[in-house]
């Protein structure tokens, strides 16, 4: 989730080399591509530690891990461990909208005042010709909160949903609605918040009702307010250190100035599960799945990626797509993909991305994944 690639952003730079440990992977036999590919990622600079889950033609699921999880310490990266998965939350978030799309409470041609009359109007923005499908399918034109965000000031600092979109409102349009794709954070504020007028239920209550607890998460959560924690087996997230000193551990934070764009905590494995279930119709009706994966490009997130209703796809080099988000947080970068036939990998890594290469290294990882 971000203000580059499909990232919640705050500035993070390089760090400095770390030495990784052998990837390892249960059970795994001769050459492997996504071990290898591990191993590079936390070599010469990289981040220090690279977790990994992946399932294959066969159903089979693997999970992998390199480098260290605690510089600290020097302790490993847990197995499957929880991460912050950042803006893979607008896929979730999406998911409701669109459930309650299926049960005619929110039409998605219906303008934002529908639903938050008089709520959103500043220079060159006008609620009334703002659709839900523009917030969902980032074309509304509105400006960004995150690009006015002070990272990593805001580590400790609670923002309510009407925070975010009152910084966001203060600056001029970026375009008028339906001209062009433009990734924006303040979008999904919005659906947030259209999710809590229609239901009159918190957002993260609807969603764990919705989705975690539908196709059974069992380690995705919604963090609670001032719940600056992960709470089960994880590796830390680390920033470049500000002070030119060593890598800064991010992981303790309040996310809630990424709320319905990028706060949920989950793990490799429960990420596929959760696009696996989505791809198979176990959350959407046919209607409204057929909605998410209606795509328009999206070029500034590589080339052939097209973008649908919270819902991203990526071609691979072995020929077709497969289905994703991805998300970037302070300390945590996540890339995956599922396809239409079971396949399943998804990458997390401990420290945002530096640059755009850098990003593209850990989506090839994937794309090996998920073509070898």
């Amino acid at each position: 989730m971000a203000r580059a690639a499909v990232a919640v952003t705050a500035g993070v730079l390089s760090l400095g080399a770390l030495a990784p440990s052998a990837a390892s992977a249960a059970p795994a036999t001769g050459p492997d591509p996504v071990r290898k590919g591990l191993n590079a990622l936390v070599r010469d600079g990289g981040p220090p530690g690279a977790l990994a889950s992946v399932t294959d033609r066969d159903g089979r699921t693997r999970s992998y891990t390199a480098g260290v999880g605690d510089l600290a310490t020097g302790a490993k990266v847990p197995r499957d461990g929880q991460v912050r998965i950042g803006s893979n939350t607008k896929a979730f978030t999406a998911v409701v909208v669109l459930q309650l799309v299926g049960e005619k409470k929110v039409k998605l041609d219906a303008s934002v005042d529908t639903y938050l009359p008089g709520l959103v109007r500043g220079d060159g923005i006008d609620g009334r010709q703002i659709t839900v499908r523009q917030l969902l399918q980032h074309t509304s034109g509105l400006p960004n909160y995150t690009d006015y965000l002070d990272f990593p000031a805001v580590q400790h600092r609670y923002f309510a949903p009407r925070d975010l979109l009152d910084i966001a409102l203060k600056h001029k349009a970026r375009s008028a609605p339906g001209e062009k794709w433009e990734y924006n954070n303040t979008n999904y504020v919005l659906a947030g918040l259209i999710i809590q007028k229609v239901t009159g239920r918190p957002l993260a209550e609807e969603i764990d009702k919705r989705v975690i607890q539908r196709v059974g998460l069992r380690h995705t959560y919604f963090p609670a307010v001032g719940d600056q924690t992960i709470r089960e087996r994880h590796p830390q997230g680390y920033i470049k250190n500000p002070d030119g000193g060593p890598p800064r551990d991010f992981t303790e934070m309040d996310p809630s100035w990424a709320w319905a764009a990028g706060q949920l905590v989950s793990t490799n494995a429960d990420v596929n599960r959760f696009f696996a279930a989505l791809l198979d119709g176990d959350l959407l009706p046919k209607a409204q799945l057929a909605q998410m994966r209606t795509t328009i490009p999206a070029k500034a997130l590589g080339p052939g990626v097209r973008y649908g209703l919270g819902l991203v796809s990526r071609p691979l080099s072995c020929g077709g797509v497969a289905w994703n988000h991805g998300g970037d947080i302070d300390g945590f970068e996540t890339r995956g993909g599922v396809t239409e036939d079971g396949r399943a990998a998804n990458v997390a890594v401990t420290r945002m991305p530096d640059s755009e290469a850098e990003m593209r290294r850990v989506e090839k990882v994937v794309d090996k994944a998920l073509c070898r």
